[in-house]
């Protein structure tokens, strides 16, 4: 069993999501594509994402890839969070992993319908919103959530979440229906409503996005398809980290595994999994700083973090596990950074990394504030530390 070292892997992770200079990408969609599906639960992840690993690209090129070619598209998949994946790449993201969220989520939403006393028979009730979010969406075009309530007064109508708990809210039906429409392939979050940093998005039928219905994968087909790409931007790394990552079952998980050839490598201490023909030594790239943004794809890429996060974890990710802003050397994080509302980019080193680090932090940071210009955004998920930094 080939022996990787920590190194290495921080070597790996370096080259591989495009965070050295020379491995920078041009367009938005070579990005993702690195990274196999890029976070999207706050809207300037996206955006940052992509700005770190590529050179040349303006926060217009994303939106036009995003909205015009429509090269990339956001879909709830895996762990029920929103992502931006390659548009050739969806069909094997919703068989491998939205079905399953697609179905939790629906008998959820039965659950709610049946304890609003809005009908006995659920799945029917559903299916009518269904239809009529579908025929709303067709002769709109694209439309917000309110604007599909106001069209379709059958989902306006009000569920009543968390009753009698201190969690208890409402919510429109159309708010359940549209994602739920999604989740089933039908639906597809378009344009936003405002700019890039905003998080609330228009719906329209995946047919008029995309001139098509969405093609039907074989669930395990694509589950090992997705583990094959995952494993070459990812690994080495160990099953809990597929298992976290995908959000699949142990069986699930050990099926995809069978039907991808793979090889086991030390990981000083325990084993994980490459592919089988990707365990020959890296070799590591010149020390390089990085600015990545809040969930950002290479920090929440896997479960067991200390080979790069050491023991910053508490400081730079809030108590449910979301990862702040974070500034990384040479593979590892050593740092938070955030935005203050003068458009500042404030950041605090939390170890010693040496003066060519501190010259190489400042330099990224002059350019990630360069690249934003007059645009401010505040992230949904954002620790303590880097909070702070921003007051």
């Amino acid at each position: 069993m080939r022996r990787v070292t920590v190194e290495e892997r921080r070597a790996r992770l370096v080259l591989r999501h495009r965070l050295a200079p020379g491995e920078r990408a041009t367009n938005p969609l070579s990005v993702a594509r690195s990274l196999v599906v890029l976070h999207s639960t706050d809207a300037v992840t996206v955006f940052l994402a992509i700005r770190a690993r590529s050179e040349g690209v303006a926060p217009a090129d994303i939106e036009h890839a995003l909205y015009d070619d429509r090269t990339l598209v956001r879909v709830l998949a895996m762990r029920r969070t929103l992502w931006v994946v390659p548009r050739e790449l969806l069909p094997v993201i919703h068989a491998a992993a939205t079905v399953d969220v697609a179905a939790r989520q629906r008998r959820r939403l039965e659950q709610w319908i049946v304890a609003a006393g809005l009908s006995n028979d659920p799945a029917a009730w559903i299916d009518d919103g269904e239809k009529e979010a579908l025929r709303a969406l067709e002769e709109l075009g694209e439309a917000s959530t309110t604007e599909v309530a106001a069209h379709v007064p059958l989902l306006a109508t009000r569920l009543r979440l968390g009753a009698g708990t201190k969690f208890e809210s409402t919510m429109s039906a159309a708010s359940r229906i549209l994602p739920q429409l999604a989740m089933e392939g039908h639906a597809v979050r378009g344009r936003p409503r405002g700019t890039w940093v905003n998080g609330q998005y228009r719906w329209t039928t995946m047919r008029t996005w995309l001139g098509g219905e969405l093609e039907r994968r074989d669930p395990a087909e694509a589950r090992a398809e997705l583990l094959r790409l995952w494993l070459g931007a990812f690994g080495p790394a160990t099953e809990t980290d597929i298992r976290w990552w995908t959000g699949w079952t142990a069986r699930d998980t050990r099926a995809a595994l069978a039907a991808v050839p793979h090889a086991a490598v030390e990981l000083g201490g325990g084993s994980g999994l490459v592919l089988a023909d990707d365990i020959d030594p890296v070799q590591p790239p010149e020390p390089t700083a990085a600015l990545l943004s809040t969930l950002d794809p290479t920090t929440m890429g896997w479960k067991e973090r200390d080979w790069y996060l050491g023991p910053h974890g508490p400081t730079l990710f809030d108590v449910n596990g979301n990862a702040g802003p974070t500034i990384w050397w040479d593979g590892r994080v050593v740092g938070g950074w955030s935005q203050r509302r003068d458009g500042e980019i404030v950041y605090r080193l939390l170890e010693d990394v040496g003066a060519d680090a501190v010259r190489a932090v400042e330099a990224e940071a002059e350019r990630v504030a360069e690249w934003l210009g007059d645009v401010r955004f505040s992230p949904g998920f954002l620790p303590p530390f880097q909070r702070g930094l921003a007051a």
